[in-house]
């Protein structure tokens, strides 16, 4: 699987021949230049700095198509390059899909998170491929001395009708590669897709059934020596003196030294993290090797107390308090409590509500808890580095590598033309592999150890290092009027380190007398983007409440819902809405009709629906829940999804299946707590994930038919899914849930 290639040359070609025998590798630059919407804090905004995508053709008509993003079972490698075939005019069948290495000029920003790969390259990659169609349709058509007009393509053929000629693209593919490439390509129309909206096999299915190398931990290096990393057993800790002479004794063990990522002052970018800026690392010939010898370190741990980190941030540097203190779960619940009677920022305000709940015949509060979650990614966190003082090769699963470098070329003092970034397969994503820090350990520790480096997580380093999903509280509170009718809403809701609200989302716009506020408290354990970043926590409080709320006001709750949101389109309230009510309602009316929601009830089951927003699509659920010796389990899911244009559809379906599953197995499970400082659950023994025999027996997924151009799906589809889950118990258990997981011994709900 080894790949070493380095672009020599990678800021500055527009287009090269390819092969000796003659042909065409285009790259199109300049053409595209837009800002990619940020809708997600947890996002940067992007911007696309031309059409970045490669089409390679070889004179023997070898059509290779190379995947800008990389891969983590979303399937990109797939519906990305299935753009530019589609304008290319290719047969699926026969293209090579290959993944490319990172080049965020040729290539783009290459960033798989946020749901922005489909979006993001729709019309970029769609203009790659027509605009390698009409230069090679020009070669054509100067060769045989007739207009281009005369031409069609079909399938990889270029034909003349009148003369009868026709040839494959190899034939002018070396021809192609002189001409100048043309601007404002015309693309198709949507109704004329041939490739796009149809189904296609997983480009990679036959080599992961196969067990074939793909993933960074299959990657091997000639001379590749295994690191690993003792970091601090708890947050808030770090190292003061170590002991090595036992472990370097041990079979296979090269060297044991400590290392600091950062200098004092290093400004960190978007996706940099310094858990643990001090480390201890072991390496040896093997992982085994030194998975035993670490066991044999002796090393003294100290407070690290409040510590200030530079990070970069619009308009400037800002410095960051980091607490020092050894934080407990229980303490954490107590502090939040404490914050939540607090005054907190005001996010968002319409009307007059303080008058409206003041004058309410009836007040509805609840208050909902989340604990921290783990990403749980089956691949271990891992990367091969080989750093020399003239360059850098780097080899993994990476989410984010345009944001990683520009942090790599300061801590290595490289240039970007000297710096190679290869990616693999990702075993798992989900924002945990959008933090780079294990690139950089990797490339710092090849620079020490002067050999070529594989670093390795242990599933508990990953679990107990970081990255999580924050810890969140809200509090929902509605006021209705005598005759139940709504007058106000108010949600306040507060985390470790950060709050989930997102003021602007539904159901604001559709009251009159509307409150958003938000708080958050500081904390040294380290938090990250976690599918959906905030949505995840919003959307399950939100749709809860509502849920509870419909009840309280005697309404069903699919009907309540669409009635805000029929408001909100006829008459909104304010001016920074985010949602399109028409598009939420679509799916709610969907998900409606595909459950027979209002149809003769099933008594086996106890249903439960929610709704949301995020990452520009819509999706809606409805889960149909029973009772197994007392515990709960979902027998089946009916899911309603617009996210405009489906690319691929079987694996679009597949991909909402997924979510609903993680969603499922978060909502009911998950959760990771702390004593002073000490991750308490460091592995699947003790952190409770779905078992695949919990999975639903079916999920029945559909699309709103629409030609919007594609949206999210890895995100929006997960969020409702706690909601749904949350509103299906109350109705099999007639009790509230509050307080996440649901299927595990909580404390009960505490209101502020």
């Amino acid at each position: 699987m080894e790949n070493n290639q380095t672009p020599n040359s990678r800021r500055t070609f527009l287009k090269t021949s390819l092969l000796a025998g003659g042909g065409l590798m285009i790259h199109f630059s300049g053409l595209a230049k837009f800002a990619l919407p940020h809708t997600d804090e947890s996002v940067p905004a992007v911007v696309l700095s031309g059409i970045n995508g490669y089409v390679k053709i070889s004179a023997d008509n070898i059509i290779t198509l190379v995947c800008p993003n990389p891969e983590f079972g979303q399937n990109v490698m797939t519906s990305l390059p299935m753009m530019v075939a589609e304008e290319l005019e290719v047969d699926w069948k026969k293209v090579v899909v290959e993944m490319g290495p990172h080049d965020n000029v040729k290539l783009g920003p290459q960033f798989t998170g946020g749901s922005n790969s489909m979006r993001m390259y729709w019309k970029p990659l769609r203009e790659a491929g027509a605009t390698a169609r009409n230069m090679l349709m020009l070669a054509a058509a100067d060769t045989w001395k007739v207009p281009v007009e005369e031409l069609s393509t079909k399938l990889g053929i270029i034909k003349h009708e009148k003369s009868g000629k026709e040839a494959t693209y190899g034939d002018f593919a070396a021809k192609a590669s002189g001409i100048p490439v043309p601007k404002g390509i015309k693309l198709k129309n949507v109704k004329d897709f041939t490739v796009v909206r149809k189904s296609q096999k997983n480009v990679e299915g036959a080599k992961l059934v196969s067990g074939k190398p793909l993933f960074g931990l299959d990657y091997k290096h000639e001379g590749m020596l295994i690191a690993m990393i003792q970091h601090p057993p708890a947050f808030g800790l770090k190292l003061k003196s170590f002991d090595a002479a036992s472990a370097l004794k041990m079979p296979g063990i090269k060297d044991v030294f400590k290392l600091q990522l950062y200098d004092d002052g290093f400004e960190q970018g978007g996706f940099d993290v310094r858990t643990f800026n001090e480390i201890l690392v072991v390496v040896g010939k093997t992982t085994w090797e030194v998975m035993n010898a670490r066991k044999k370190l002796i090393v003294e741990w100290i407070p690290a107390g409040d510590e200030k980190d530079t990070m970069a941030a619009r308009g400037g540097k800002r410095e960051v308090v980091v607490p020092g203190e050894l934080e407990t779960t229980a303490v954490q619940h107590q502090k939040m409590l404490e914050y939540a009677k607090k005054p907190a920022q005001q996010l968002r305000k319409d009307g007059d509500p303080e008058t409206a709940f003041k004058n309410a015949a009836e007040i509805i509060e609840r208050t909902y808890n989340a604990p921290f979650l783990a990403h749980n990614c089956m691949e271990p966190m891992n990367f091969f580095a080989n750093v020399t003082q003239e360059k850098a090769l780097l080899v993994g699963p990476l989410q984010a590598p345009g944001w990683t470098e520009p942090t790599l070329m300061k801590v290595l003092n490289l240039p970007a033309d000297k710096i190679e970034i290869q990616m693999t397969r990702m075993g798992g994503g989900f924002g945990r592999r959008a933090y780079g820090h294990y690139l950089i350990e990797a490339a710092l520790i090849s620079r020490r150890a002067k050999a070529p480096i594989k670093l390795i997580y242990s599933r508990e380093d990953d679990s107990t290092y970081g990255i999580y999903r924050p810890m969140y509280t809200a509090t929902y509170r509605a006021a209705l009027d005598s005759e139940k009718k709504l007058l106000a809403f108010h949600v306040k809701g507060g985390g470790i380190p950060e709050h989930a609200i997102h003021a602007n989302r539904f159901p604001a716009g559709a009251i009159d007398n509307y409150l958003a506020e938000g708080w958050a408290i500081p904390s040294n354990i380290t938090i990250g983007a976690f599918r959906a970043p905030r949505s995840n926590f919003n959307a399950a409080a939100e749709q809860s409440f509502l849920d509870e709320l419909a009840e309280a006001m005697g309404k069903d709750p699919i009907d309540f819902r669409l009635e805000l949101l029929h408001r909100a389109k006829e008459n909104p309230v304010g001016k920074n809405n985010e949602y399109d009510p028409s598009r939420y309602a679509g799916v709610l009316k969907l998900v409606k009709e595909k459950s027979a929601w209002n149809g003769t009830k099933d008594s086996k089951y106890s249903r439960g629906v929610a709704a949301y927003f995020c990452h520009n699509s819509y999706a809606a659920h409805v889960v149909d829940l029973t009772l197994k010796d007392g515990e709960p389990y979902v027998e089946r899911v009916f899911s309603a999804i617009d996210c405009g244009i489906v690319i691929n559809p079987d694996a679009a379906i597949n991909m909402v299946q997924g979510a609903v599953v993680d969603g499922i197995g978060n909502s009911l499970y998950g959760g990771l707590t702390h004593k002073n400082g000490v991750v308490e659950e460091n592995n699947f023994h003790k952190y409770r994930i779905i078992r695949m025999h919990e999975a639903p027996k079916k999920i029945d997924v559909s699309f709103v038919q629409n030609d919007i151009d594609p949206t999210g799906l890895g995100e929006p589809p997960f969020p409702p899914v706690f909601g749904a889950v949350a509103n299906a118990l109350y109705k099999a258990t007639g009790k509230r849930h509050y307080q996440q997981p649901f299927a595990l011994p909580q404390p009960e709900p505490k209101s502020v």
